[in-house]
């Protein structure tokens, strides 16, 4: 799917300007230096979200006379997320004059190869789910101190930047807007246990649950894994329960598709007999039908932070790391509504 670029590029004076700093302290703000007081560097990275600005970084690797290889690990079954994930790592890879490296690997790879992989071939690593939560790749780029961002994790142990949104909130807020709706028994379809934010969107969902007044049902929970199948299997084992749920909160797309199929094969019309919604608003949430009700979260903008993060972070650097969260947001389409209204 092409992309259309702005033709009001925001600038660096544009940042500085509505931080009330001079560009030389939001240079030094985007390039991570340290001569800049903690208050000021918030400030910044504020108003760099808020106007949605990616850094040019192509002049410094013009001027070094060097292009910088980025490479991104993955190990993700949806096709859908990964697409994603690559539209906006290749852009701001390609803005910034680099190249990006795509890496298949696995939950077991072999970690001295890595080790020295990180050292000769890549100048940065971006790390999203399911490999962002494996602790061993985390403690080797601390101990190099690799130039890396990780892509919606949980810290776990070993210092590393972190680029995501808040999943329980998100989770939250899509459970309060099913309550709102008049929804009382909600299914809920869990992502891959080895993922931590499988467990913050269940957490999240279970405290709107409390919060509008309502009992959290273990029958309710069922496991997924994240991809169409999971997700398939999942609701039809809700759907067999006795006393059915009205709406089913699948923890991504993919299994928010594969819960309209099971509800298709029970005979239930969607959103008449059953509402269904998702997470992630890949692409997949807009080609189904009806179209998916989802959480947006900028999966694009994730991978290009974190090209942005690794490309300004000093190899070697001994320097605290920042958790960057982008904003999330609910995507209202065809797939939700009152079961009074039935």
């Amino acid at each position: 799917m092409a992309r259309r670029k702005s033709t009001n590029k925001v600038t660096l004076a544009d940042v500085a300007k509505r931080a009330g700093v001079s560009s030389m302290t939001a240079s030094r703000v985007i390039n991570r230096e340290a001569r800049v007081s903690a208050e000021t560097r918030q400030r910044v990275e504020q108003v760099i979200q808020d106007l949605n600005y990616e850094p040019n970084i192509a002049a410094q690797n013009l001027a070094g006379g060097k292009i910088r290889r980025i490479c991104l690990l993955y190990d993700n079954p949806s096709s859908a997320y990964l697409g994603e994930l690559l539209l906006g790592a290749l852009e701001a890879a390609s803005e910034a004059g680099a190249h990006l490296i795509v890496e298949r690997t696995s939950p077991d790879l072999n970690a001295e190869e890595l080790e020295q992989r990180l050292s000769r071939d890549w100048d940065g690593l971006i790390v999203p789910p399911p490999m962002s939560d494996i602790a061993g790749i985390r403690k080797l780029v601390a101990k190099h101190r690799f130039p890396a961002a990780f892509i919606s994790s949980a810290t776990l142990p070993g210092r590393a930047n972190e680029v995501r949104i808040d999943d329980r909130a998100a989770a939250f807020e899509m459970t309060q807007y099913l309550t709102s709706k008049g929804h009382k028994r909600i299914g809920f379809i869990k992502g891959n246990p080895n993922q931590t934010v499988s467990e913050e969107r269940l957490i999240g969902h279970q405290e709107a649950i409390r919060s509008a007044g309502l009992a959290p049902d273990s029958e309710l929970v069922v496991q997924g894994d994240f991809t169409y199948r999971s997700g398939e299997a999942a609701a039809a084992e809700l759907l067999r329960l006795t006393s059915k749920p009205t709406a089913i909160f699948a923890s991504n797309d993919d299994m928010a598709a594969g819960a309209l199929a099971a509800a298709a094969r029970c005979g239930l019309s969607v959103p008449t007999d059953l509402s269904i919604v998702g997470f992630d608003n890949s692409p997949i949430a807009s080609t189904v039908w009806p179209k998916l009700t989802t959480m947006e979260q900028p999966l694009a903008k994730l991978a290009a932070r974190s090209v942005a993060i690794a490309l300004n972070t000093e190899p070697g650097r001994d320097e605290d790391f920042e958790t960057l969260i982008l904003k999330h947001r609910i995507i209202e389409r065809d797939s939700v509504q009152s079961p009074a209204e039935k």
